[in-house]
């Protein structure tokens, strides 16, 4: 396997941070005009719980979510290409990082259905935990 291989699903989760990023404007700065909330008032966030619709709090709350456990991701995985230790494991282990992170932003952004949210939350720290210790585990 190649480096490559394994830095793919790290450019999908990025592809992810993006189109969350605008989904957020799409709807946000609509929903911030209908309420009659001045842009200035976002300099702080927290003060727009409860005065916009929970739909778009819902998507915005989910792209921030995108800059916690996805970070370690991409350190991990960027690692593992460094050390050459990328091996078919590694890269389905990515993969299914990455393919719970989409679900994950799909379910809560639309339905936010907490089980099924959670799920693919604990499946993606699952892949990412089994990284983590066999990339130890190389180093050892």
């Amino acid at each position: 396997m190649q480096p490559a291989d394994i830095l793919l699903p790290v450019f999908a989760m990025g592809i992810l941070n993006v189109v969350m990023f605008v989904w957020m404007l799409a709807t946000r700065i609509p929903a911030m005009a209908a309420a009659g909330i001045d842009n200035q008032d976002a300099r702080d966030t927290s003060t727009l719980k409860g005065r916009l619709p929970l739909k778009v709090s819902q998507v915005a709350d989910n792209y921030n979510h995108l800059f916690e456990q996805p970070t370690l991701f991409y350190a991990i995985a960027i690692s593992i290409a460094v050390l050459g230790a990328v091996d078919s494991t590694h890269v389905l282990c990515a993969w299914i990082f990455t393919g719970c992170r989409i679900l994950h932003s799909l379910v809560q952004a639309t339905v936010n259905i907490v089980v099924v949210r959670f799920t693919f939350f604990a499946i993606a720290w699952l892949s990412l935990a089994i990284m983590i210790v066999r990339a130890t585990s190389a180093l050892l």
